[in-house]
């Protein structure tokens, strides 16, 4: 986890819990506080109240249970581990299961007093303040925009895949570079999903979607797509290219033709910022190239069998990766022309629904 928002969120909602707690309960220690404000801060608004909402009742049937179990059971050893199995088990029907670790933190806390029910209701209190103070600090000082952050972040993850597929091909980088440079892609790629899972959740649990949002969640979800089978080419040519037998022209062949996919990528990227016009003979022509490039690739060359084997499946992650940007490039200049009438919501509702 790098430095952010998040980190520095959570050391002042912790701050606030212990001050609370001090100031309102004066409890011998207000750690379950601090305890319970880790663990609630979450990365978007829905799950912060969502959390809040599963912790309220988790807490409140554990603190019950664990108030009984003392009474009952006393607090051996083997009594709070049954008690702990239990509102497991409670947890994860509710399907609540997020929630269980500091539910469980409750339990084992109230069990410690062995059925003392003020002590019980203040380590209850305690753990309340804690999900508040969170939960309050997450909305009002940096709430969370994954839906901002994505959009920041879809420019510089593709400058940094197209340098890795312009120089892969043409064995251009160092080896070592080219695998740490990969591997920081493949992280990005997964932080950009998500990013996008998280504002997708968030739209469709707490308000009922604008045609307007729909567009957006439409033109993001094809983005990271592209994203992903760019990602794609580059780990194929990884694991499979450089172990075919090559030719010069083979090689020249490949990297022109990723080269062009490149370019198509960023001109479609420069049409949802409204820098570039549609352009219908440039994606016309990028279509023929791309299906000509997956015909010639496999019947150009005169290779071993191993290596056509290869090569090919090189050819159609290529080939793929192209696909996906020619959808994107048509939602972009779909996404400039569109209106807000029945057939234009039913076009990017069926854009949207595609896996």
């Amino acid at each position: 986890m790098s430095f952010g928002a998040r980190v520095l969120k959570t050391g002042i909602a912790v701050t606030l819990a212990l001050y609370l707690s001090s100031l309102f309960l004066n409890p011998q220690s207000p750690v379950p506080a601090a305890i319970a404000a880790i663990f609630a801060m979450q990365p978007s608004i829905y799950r912060s109240w969502k959390y809040f909402l599963d912790q309220l009742q988790t807490t409140t049937l554990g603190a019950i249970v664990a108030l009984l179990g003392g009474m009952v059971l006393s607090n051996e050893p083997i009594a709070v581990g049954l008690i702990i199995v239990l509102v497991i088990m409670i947890c994860l029907k509710l399907n609540m299961g997020e929630t269980v670790g500091l539910t469980l933190v409750t339990v084992v806390s109230i069990m410690e007093a062995s059925g003392d029910w003020h002590f019980a209701l203040n380590r209850f209190l305690l753990t309340l303040v804690g999900i508040v103070s969170a939960f309050l600090i997450n909305i009002s000082v940096f709430p969370p925009k994954p839906k901002v952050q994505f959009v920041k972040q879809i420019q510089s993850v593709f400058s940094g895949m197209s340098l890795l597929l312009r120089t892969s091909i043409s064995d251009e980088i160092k080896e070592v570079v080219f695998r740490e440079e990969k591997n920081t892609l493949g992280g990005s790629i997964k932080s950009l999903s998500d990013k996008y899972h998280l504002f997708e959740e968030e739209q469709k649990k707490m308000k009922r979607a604008k045609f307007s949002e729909t567009r957006q969640m439409v033109v993001y979800k094809q983005m990271l797509l592209s994203l992903q089978k760019g990602y794609d080419v580059l780990d194929s040519v990884e694991r499979h290219y450089f172990q075919a037998q090559r030719t010069p022209e083979m090689d020249l062949f490949f990297d022109t033709h990723l080269e062009r996919v490149i370019k198509f990528h960023e001109h479609a990227l420069l049409k949802f910022e409204d820098k570039l016009k549609p352009n219908g003979e440039e994606a016309a022509q990028f279509v023929t190239d791309n299906d000509h490039f997956m015909e010639q690739a496999i019947t150009q060359f005169d290779i071993d069998k191993e290596g056509m084997l290869r090569l090919s499946i090189v050819a159609a992650a290529i080939y793929d990766y192209g696909y996906q940007l020619e959808r994107l490039n048509r939602l972009a200049d779909h996404v400039h022309s569109v209106s807000e009438d029945k057939e234009s919501q039913d076009t990017m509702l069926n854009w949207l629904k595609w896996p």
